[in-house]
Formats: C-alpha cells, sequence, structure tokens
C-alpha cells in the first residue's frame, strides 16, 4: 500500500538515539552507529521521531510500505525494554542522589569533604536534550555555555540550584541552537529561563539563538542573562 513514512537520511546521522528513544513502537534501531528503519511495519507514521532528531535527518515521504502492524507493536513491546536501540549515553533520566551528610563536628566543609551535585537531569548537552522529558514541565531552564561552569567555582549552588540545564558551545557545536530552543519552548511550560555565557564574542550565539527562540515559540517567559569574566567575575547580572 501507499502511505506516509519516515525516511532516515543516512549521511545526515550524527548518530545520537534520540529519535530510536522517541520512537514508541520500536521501528528505529541504532545500526553501526547510524539511525535505521528496520521495522517499516511498525512505523505508524506519526513522526514522534523527527523533533527528536538534532541533526534534520529524518522527513516523511509517501511511497509502497507494508501497513502499520500495532498487534505486532504491542506483542514486541511487551519483552522488550523501553529504549529501543538508542544510545544509553544521551537516554533522558532523572537524577536522583541521596543527601549528603554534614560533618557536625565542623562548621565548614574540608577539601575532601563530599559537595553534594544540583543536576538533577540527563542528558545535558543542548544537541541531546529531548525536546519533551517529564522534568521540562514547569521547569526553570539554564541555558549555559560550556565553559561557565569551569569559570565559575560555585556553579552548582550559585546557577544550576533548582534549575534544568542545557549547555552548548555556539562556536565549536554544528548548526544553530534556535530552532531547538523553540520546540523545547513550544512543547513545554517553561516558568523562566537563565541564560549565563561568558564575556567572549563566540558565546553571544547562545544568548541569540535563546532570544530567537522565545520570539518564535509565541510565549511570553520570563528571561535573564548573566555574562561571566574568564576570571570568573560576574560582569552583567
Amino acid at each position: 500500500m501507499i502511505r506516509k513514512i519516515i525516511k532516515i537520511k543516512e549521511e545526515l546521522c550524527n548518530g545520537c538515539g534520540l529519535c530510536a528513544q522517541a520512537c514508541q513502537e520500536g521501528a528505529i534501531a541504532m545500526v553501526g552507529g547510524k539511525a535505521r528503519l528496520v521495522r517499516e511495519d511498525y512505523c505508524d507514521g506519526l513522526g514522534n521521531c523527527l523533533p527528536a532528531c538534532p541533526a534534520g535527518a529524518i522527513t516523511f515521504e509517501e511511497r509502497e510500505a507494508p501497513s502499520f502492524n500495532e498487534a505486532a507493536v504491542i506483542e514486541a513491546k511487551s519483552g522488550l525494554p523501553a529504549a529501543i536501540g538508542g544510545c544509553p549515553g544521551s537516554m533522558a533520566r532523572t537524577l536522583r542522589r541521596p543527601a549528603v551528610q554534614e560533618n557536625p563536628q565542623s562548621s565548614q566543609a574540608g577539601p575532601l569533604d563530599p559537595v553534594e551535585s544540583e543536576l538533577t537531569q540527563w542528558p545535558v548537552q543542548i544537541k541531546l536534550v529531548p525536546t519533551r522529558a517529564p522534568w521540562l514541565d514547569n521547569a526553570n531552564l539554564l541555558i549555559a555555555a560550556d565553559c561557565t561552569a569551569y569559570a565559575y567555582g560555585n556553579f552548582h549552588r550559585r546557577f544550576l540550584k533548582d534549575h534544568i540545564v542545557m549547555i552548548g558551545c555556539p562556536k565549536l557545536d554544528e548548526g544553530d541552537y534556535a530552532e531547538k530552543l523553540t520546540e523545547i519552548l513550544k512543547s513545554n511550560k517553561i516558568r523562566k529561563i537563565h541564560v549565563l555565557r561568558m564575556q567572549v564574542p563566540c558565546c553571544g550565539g547562545i544568548e541569540n539563538a535563546v532570544k530567537r527562540a522565545l520570539r518564535d515559540c509565541g510565549k511570553m517567559i520570563p528571561w535573564q542573562v548573566t555574562v561571566l569574566s574568564p576570571d570568573g567575575r560576574i560582569v552583567e547580572d
């Protein structure tokens, strides 16, 4: 039969595995480091994988293909793990860790005393963060340049606490963040956005991407920008 089905352009696929995670039917798997449509009869043609792909490697096409076999999908899912063929390193997850017990004998932490991480989600790279995840709902977003966590010593307590973080480097990462960020803002209820960048010209790319996403998402979301100097000082807040 002729029907709508996805098409994956292998030359554009970066091997992140996010489309395989987004496909609830298990039609996509990672083969040789690339996403492949391995079961045409498992593809329902709805395209949940499209917004998950950061490389724009997935499109729709109409062609001869087996009809969608919902019964086979249900049977297959009953015996398979939730993430079918996805990369474990980029699998979306909520992080929970036990509270760090403070030493009652000391009022100040020593150099080897544990400091609890404030990171509550994975992944963190803008290119890998899914456009929909439970931890994005009603979230405060911290969109930070990679270098900021190294420049500012108290990054976790000052900026990351109570935030969902997305990091990137507009100079080193291929492509533009604006389209991905726009989809995230459209698809989730975001409370506010905090942009954290360095005082270097190339870091303006991450701020500009957020501005464009805010413009294109059709929502009024409070936001602010903090700029750090290379020696770790807050020069604009």
